[in-house]
């Protein structure tokens, strides 16, 4: 039986031999790492020199005392220019400075001594300059520089030794040039290539076919042309391609069909165009296609959408696709976004869409689908759905309303839009069943009868456009009432609404149209626009309640008494638009304290007396304060005080005359002898004219009309000058 201090005695020998094996940090190495350290404005790292550098924060050595990995990711670490002297660590296989603040420029020399590096990781920092012409490392295997201030091109030899290469960022920076051609020639082994946000041009090399492991190609957000390089459809183990918002055209080949794998496709914003292939449904792993803002063309009503069961998201908005609706796309089960808006589909919503069991996101809008009350009835049924956007069809359809109920369907909803369809009738009942919608647009159709007092009872309405309709009637105060407006527990519990894809929303404005698009409910201001419509009676003293409002358009309506000091009560306001009314009274001095009031303008009503000065509406332009008559004040007053500078110079230059004949008695006799004169030449000049009238040589005009004429031409005409009292 062995005894038990046997077994801890040799432990520890072991221990103790393992020990003795590690050495010290090597004090060259040490030395560089000091030198760097020295370079960092703060925070300072905890490297003392009591200590051994092996033991320091973020640096492993081996059993030699090498150091092979340095790591201090997410530091807040500034400053840190990198010193040549890092080059020294010569087995150094692991660089990872990542999500700091450093800055400055790389030093070549350093990588050049790097010849044993795997990783390099400086991502989200903020480096700048030029990057080195090489990496003199065989062994490396990520380079990651994304998200940094780098500019110039990518020498094509700065990877001509990364035999080993699989992973290459240089995304979110400022590389010009052409994106290098010869990488898959190096490296057959890489699986991502990520050049996207930056400004590389030119078209996409050839080449990436020869990536036979490529799985993630992006280079979107730059200026790229030409088309889609025949053989990156070589690629076959693509699984991301996106290469959206650039110049690319052409169509898609074809040879799509042959990338299996493939389950991201983004080429969206370019000007790609041409039929979708057929072999785009061979593709059976698509998750996500988004080919918006292109012009691909044709019926896609031929193609087998059935057969992309795990598809998610599609998304095909502004493109010149044809025909009806795909009935295969409602196959899709597992599809969450749909959106097919700002295209030429025409005939109904088929009741099939109600397969889509999974749908949150159904934007149609901009084609030319009809019958509203039977696609309302359809859509009444989903579950699910949060975002329903139909504006610009149903042309000139009445707005449906007794016919449809939805107790039970489309309790989700958050965000609806009917704007544009031109469609008459009233402002729907069922609305006040949509308990949680945050964002309501009816705007530009020709909807009439009253706004209905019951959209006040909407816990989480933020964003209400009834403008541009002929709706009738007084401003309601329950409206005043909205709870997302008035409470901060309401309005903190709104804008949650996820969005799977980018909402777009238009507003009038002095008669244009503004696009907005927003990614997130809750980057979307808090609005009401009631703009030209035909509402009347005065502004209701509650809107001071709207403690949360951001835009308020009340513009080409015939609202009419005083605006109300309550307004001021809105602290948040950026907008406040009241033209085109007939509203009179004073501007209230209060609304000086809306501090981020931006845009504001009350032309065109019956207001009256001074803008209140020294605030900051008098910054406001002109066009603001126009066609009020008898308001003053700046930024109106060199307009006022025009007429009233005429009468004055009229008046002192008059002076000035006058003055020396009284004082000066001399002046005077030459000045009523020099009028005797006058008079005696003209009386003259009218004697010959009656004498040769009376012979019959010429006709003399009447005098007294030859007088009234003179007059007129003469006579000043004074009108009535009121100077403006400021406050």
């Amino acid at each position: 039986m062995d005894h038990p201090f046997s077994h801890g005695f040799l432990l520890i020998l072991l221990f103790s031999s393992v020990i003795f094996t590690i050495h010290a940090c090597d004090i060259t190495e040490r030395s560089a790492l000091k030198s760097f350290a020295g370079t960092l404005s703060s925070p300072a790292l905890n490297w003392t020199a009591s200590v051994d550098c092996c033991q320091w924060e973020g640096i492993t050595c081996n059993q030699n005392g090498w150091i092979i990995r340095l790591r201090l990711p997410s530091k807040g670490l500034t400053g840190g220019t990198f010193p040549s002297s890092l080059g020294n660590l010569k087995l150094l296989s692991f660089l990872n400075l990542s999500h700091n603040l450093l800055s400055g420029s790389l030093q070549a020399g350093m990588f050049s001594s790097l010849s044993r590096l795997e990783i390099l990781d400086l991502s989200h920092n903020l480096f700048s300059g030029e990057i080195p012409l090489s990496l003199s490392s065989s062994y490396i295997q990520m380079v990651d520089v994304s998200s940094n201030q780098f500019n110039g091109t990518i020498p094509s030899s700065f990877l001509q030794h990364a035999w080993n290469l699989s992973s290459l960022n240089v995304s979110n920076n400022h590389f010009t040039g052409q994106i290098p051609s010869s990488i898959c020639l190096r490296s057959s082994s890489l699986r991502v290539l990520d050049f996207s946000h930056n400004n590389f041009s030119g078209p996409i090399p050839p080449g990436l076919g020869n990536c036979s492991e490529l799985e993630v190609f992006r280079a979107g957000d730059n200026t790229l042309s030409g088309s889609l390089p025949a053989d990156i459809y070589n690629a076959q183990a693509l699984q991301e391609i996106s290469l959206s918002t650039n110049g690319l055209v052409g169509p898609i080949s074809e040879n799509v069909g042959k990338l299996s794998k493939l389950k991201l496709m983004r080429l969206h914003y370019n000007s790609l165009q041409g039929h979708l292939p057929p072999s785009l449904m061979n593709c059976t792993n698509l998750v996500e296609i988004n080919l918006g803002f292109n012009f691909f063309s044709g019926n896609i009503s031929v193609l087998d959408f059935s057969r992309l069961t795990q598809l998610s998201k599609l998304d095909c908005i502004s493109n010149n696709l044809t025909g009806t609706l795909p009935i295969s796309l409602y196959s899709c089960k597992s599809l969450k976004a749909l959106r097919l808006a700002t295209n030429d589909f025409e005939g109904q919503i088929q009741p099939e869409i109600l397969q889509l069991k999974n749908l949150t996101f159904l934007s149609l809008s901009r084609n030319r689908l009809t019958n509203v009350t039977g696609a309302m009835k359809i859509l009444t049924g989903f579950k699910s759905l949060k975002v329903l956007l139909l504006s610009k069809n149903f042309k000139g359809e009445e707005m449906p309303d007794g016919d449809i109920t939805v107790d039970s369907g489309l309790q989700n909803l958050c965000v609806f839009s009917l704007l544009m369809c031109h469609m008459t009738g009233h402002i729907p009942a069922w609305i006040s069943k949509l308990g949680k919608l945050e964002v309501l647009d009816l705007s530009f159709n020709r909807l009439t009868g009253t706004i209905p007092g019951w959209l006040g009872t909407l816990p989480h309405l933020f964003f209400l456009l009834l403008n541009d309709n002929l709706i009738s009637g007084e401003f309601p105060k329950e409206l005043c009432r909205l709870q997302a407006l008035v409470s901060q527990k309401a309005a903190n519990e709104t804008g949650h609404c996820s969005l799977e894809l980018p909402v777009y929303f238009q507003r009038g404005n002095n008669g244009t149209v503004l696009s907005s698009q927003y990614k997130y409910l809750p980057n979307m201001p808090r609005v009401i626009s009631l703009r030209n419509n035909s509402l009347s009676g005065s502004i209701p003293l509650e809107i001071g309640q709207l403690q949360f409002l951001q835009q308020l358009d009340l513009s080409i309506n015939n609202f009419s008494g005083n605006i109300p000091d309550q307004i001021a009560n809105l602290p948040k306001l950026e907008r406040l638009e009241l033209n085109s009314n007939h509203l009179s009274g004073e501007i209230p001095s209060s609304l000086s304290n809306l501090h981020f009031l931006s845009t504001f303008t009350v032309a065109y009503n019956n207001l009256e007396g001074p803008i209140p000065a020294g605030t900051q509406l008098q910054g406001f332009s002109v066009s603001a304060y126009e066609g009020n008559p008898k308001l003053c004040g700046a930024p109106l007053s060199n307009h006022l005080w025009f007429g009233l500078s005429v009468v004055l110079g009229f008046f002192v230059g008059l002076l000035g005359f006058c003055c020396p004949l009284l004082l000066k008695r001399t002046w005077r006799y030459a000045y009523f002898q020099l009028l005797d004169n006058i008079q005696f030449m003209l009386y003259m000049k009218w004697r010959r004219l009656r004498r040769r009238k009376a012979q019959g040589q010429v006709q003399v005009p009447n005098q007294k009309d030859e007088v009234k004429s003179a007059n007129r031409m003469v006579k000043p005409e004074y009108k009535s000058v009121r100077i403006c009292k400021q406050q």
